[in-house]
């Protein structure tokens, strides 16, 4: 089973050029199936014993722990995939995980932050120390582009244009789009970059990272929602909130002042319109505005 794991990853890599992020999830979901198999049968049999029971059994047992629904569905998408390679590759006659079903999920709606909690948030770093400049830059960067974390984390010098208040993403799957800057998160980026120390001596290039840590090398997501968690406690924002959070807000208050959802999913870096659906969830008030000022029986 292991030598299979190791060639799908390398597979993955190498032909599908998966990002670092995506090997990790696939080896993390693997190994977490042989574990389970390990202990089940007292040893990782191989892909060829592995059967539709076993892999019920897996699901059950993920289920039975407590994990969310969207962690198997994503669990079992990776053994379709594994076992997909497998009869490709000549080491699997079946695709043992095919038959299986994802768990149901309800249809639950992101948390968010209203505008007036995003301010204050916005507000919290202190502007008298580098780190609080820094910090400043990145939630305002994250609220103002809608952006994932990791695609904050991994912005480089070369990506912005603050002349023209926008910045080059590299999102899902490698995936490039263009997203907008405030005039708000702009300011903070200029204060930022001319305060910011790379490692060493270091000269600004368009390699550079936007975002480094005190020893000058490039900030992690773990750091960010670190970072995050401080300011959350010092306002007194409901701690649920994540760096995810602000990207949530972002499309949220767009659409609930009028933007068209096509735009939205486009911002987003939406493949499907789908995904952008879900925040179409805008206050009954903004409903009723609509309602108002579209129908020509309304008024």
């Amino acid at each position: 089973m292991r030598k299979s794991v190791e060639q799908f990853l390398r597979h993955l890599e190498v032909e599908r050029n998966a990002s670092a992020l995506t090997l990790k999830s696939y080896r993390e979901d693997l190994t977490a199936l042989c574990a389970y198999l390990q202990e089940a049968m007292g040893e990782c049999p191989s892909p060829q014993e592995v059967t539709t029971l076993d892999l019920r059994g897996y699901v059950a047992s993920l289920a039975e722990r407590g994990y969310a629904k969207t962690t198997i569905s994503r669990r079992l998408a990776s053994l379709r995939s594994f076992f997909r390679f497998g009869q490709r590759d000549g080491w699997a006659s079946s695709n043992p995980a095919k038959p299986l079903r994802n768990p149901r999920k309800g249809r639950s709606l992101p948390h968010f932050l209203s505008a007036e909690e995003i301010g204050r948030l916005l507000g919290a770093p202190p502007s008298n120390d580098p780190a609080g400049l820094r910090d400043r830059a990145i939630l305002e960067t994250l609220y103002s582009a809608g952006l994932r974390v990791s695609e904050l984390a991994g912005l480089n010098d070369g990506d912005l244009d603050l002349n023209e208040g926008v910045i080059r993403v590299r999102g899902k799957g490698r995936r490039e789009r263009i997203s907008h800057l405030g005039s708000y998160a702009v300011a903070a980026l200029k204060v930022w970059l001319a305060k910011r120390r790379l490692k060493g001596n270091a000269t600004a290039n368009e390699r550079s990272p936007v975002f480094v840590n005190k020893f000058g090398t490039r900030l992690t997501t773990r750091s960010v929602a670190r970072m995050l968690e401080k300011y959350l406690k010092l306002t007194g924002l409901d701690l649920r909130t994540t760096p995810h959070t602000l990207r949530h807000s972002f499309a949220t208050h767009l659409l609930d002042r009028g933007a068209d959802i096509r735009s939205v999913q486009e911002l987003l870096g939406h493949r499907s319109l789908v995904t952008t659906q879900i925040y179409t969830h805008v206050s009954t008030a903004g409903l009723r505005e609509t309602y108002k000022n579209a129908h020509p029986r309304a008024r």
